[in-house]
């Protein structure tokens, strides 16, 4: 495997990528609002796949993960269809299954006909839960038989560095899915395969980026965490029109590499707390930081989570980036060396305001309510009207709201 220490001579460079000066991000509000998920209940929301109907855009589904509570799919008004229980603990020491990411794959051979599916990936068992889209439900055809992913052993499962974050790609070749490790910088290509009627997957092969960096003033510097713990990736998108990956490291920054993981990764943005030292309280079990040097970006504060691409078509669009440390997502342009193109914020309006956002999904299809197409996001800090209780739930934007606010394009065809 590459080695954890990567010399960054450059890293000012990096950051002269951000070539726009970075303004106050500009608020828009969402239009509706999925049910409140409760932390009680082991729900805690987390990513969203939005599933075109093209028979029918009515009738489209935005599919979600909600970790130790499985799956929970809506329609376009925000009202839950279905629920997937996870999958239950294999022993009475054993976690269950923990749904973390989701993605879909379009028009994949299955059993003689061609079909869609929804892919998660499954921390608590290490591998993928992979469902059919018929008739607006999922139908599980996950080849139980698959194997998981990075570990070995249920006492390895049980480390919990296991699968975690998700994106999925297609290509002449095949259909794949890149996951990422928990608490590791690795992360995994996988060929999805039809056997008969399941689908199983082979992993081709995997990267590791680095958890080292050497700072222009020669320091090596590593993110701050528990010992043993490394810095992960969770957000993932790839542009198929260029094959593409993006890559949101959440302490680090975003990486671009291909989609097939071979080649370097380039580091497109860093965070804004790139370099800061830290080192681990054990008796606190938090990081304690030092001054902050001034070698990170300008727009990302950590974590950065969720990664989404809306297309105008041609290998040109937009990569959004979830800046969690500040309630904003950054804009980036998917051309040359994706400069930086502005940020928004989610305000209260019709439903509460955003925080803390995790996953994201947008589509450039005209849906119903939506002519710019629909993009979808995690609420981590939901507060429902009538209690000052917190939850989780995703919230839903018009496409256009956000490109009028930043002055984007939008483009309204298949993805």
């Amino acid at each position: 495997m590459p080695s954890r220490l990567l010399a960054l001579t450059a890293v000012g460079a990096v950051a002269a990528l951000v070539a726009s000066p970075v303004q106050a991000a500009e608020p828009v509000t969402a239009i509706l609002e999925t049910p409140a998920l409760w932390s009680e209940d082991d729900a805690d929301a987390d990513d969203p796949a939005i599933w075109v109907n093209e028979a029918d855009p009515a009738d489209s589904l935005v599919i979600t993960t909600a970790k130790e509570a499985g799956l929970y799919v809506y329609d376009l008004q925000g009202n839950e269809l279905q629920h997937i229980d996870p999958r239950p603990a294999p022993g009475e020491d054993d976690a269950p299954g923990r749904y973390n990411n989701i993605d879909l794959i379009e028009n994949f051979k299955l059993d003689g006909e061609r079909v869609d599916l929804a892919v998660a990936s499954d921390r608590g068992m290490d591998n993928l839960g992979i469902f059919k889209i018929e008739d607006g439900q999922l139908v599980d055809v996950t080849d139980e038989n698959a194997g998981t992913i990075f570990t070995d052993s249920q006492e390895e499962i049980n480390g919990e560095h296991t699968a975690y974050g998700l994106t999925t790609w297609q290509s002449r070749s095949g259909a794949y899915a890149l996951v990422s490790r928990n608490s590791e910088t690795e992360v995994a290509l996988l060929k999805l395969v039809a056997e008969n009627d399941k689908v199983s997957w082979q992993k081709i092969r995997t990267l590791e980026l680095p958890a080292s960096f050497e700072l222009p003033n020669g320091d090596d510097w590593t993110t701050c965490d528990d010992p043993g713990q490394y810095a992960q990736v969770e957000g993932m998108a790839v542009d198929e029109a260029t094959g593409t990956a993006y890559l949101g490291q959440e302490l680090v920054g975003i990486w671009k590499v291909s989609a097939d993981l071979k080649g370097e990764p380039e580091l497109v943005d860093t965070a804004v707390e790139f370099g800061v030292p830290g080192v681990y309280n054990p008796d606190t079990d938090e990081c304690e930081y030092g001054p902050d040097p001034g070698y990170g970006g300008d727009v990302l504060h950590t974590d950065i989570e969720g990664l989404t691409i809306y297309s105008t078509g041609h290998g040109t669009g937009y990569l959004l980036a979830s800046s969690q440390g500040d309630n904003t997502y950054a804009v980036y342009n998917l051309r040359g060396s994706n400069n930086y193109l502005g940020s928004f914020s989610i305000s209260d309006g019709a439903v509460d305001s955003t925080q803390h956002s995790d996953g994201a999904d947008v589509v450039n299809v005209p849906l119903p309510g939506y002519p710019g197409g629909l993009l979808v996001v995690q609420d981590g800090d939901n507060t429902p009207e009538g209690t000052d209780e917190s939850s989780t739930n995703f919230k839903y934007l018009a496409w256009q709201a956000v490109a009028e606010n930043l002055d984007l394009r939008t483009n309204c065809t298949r993805r």
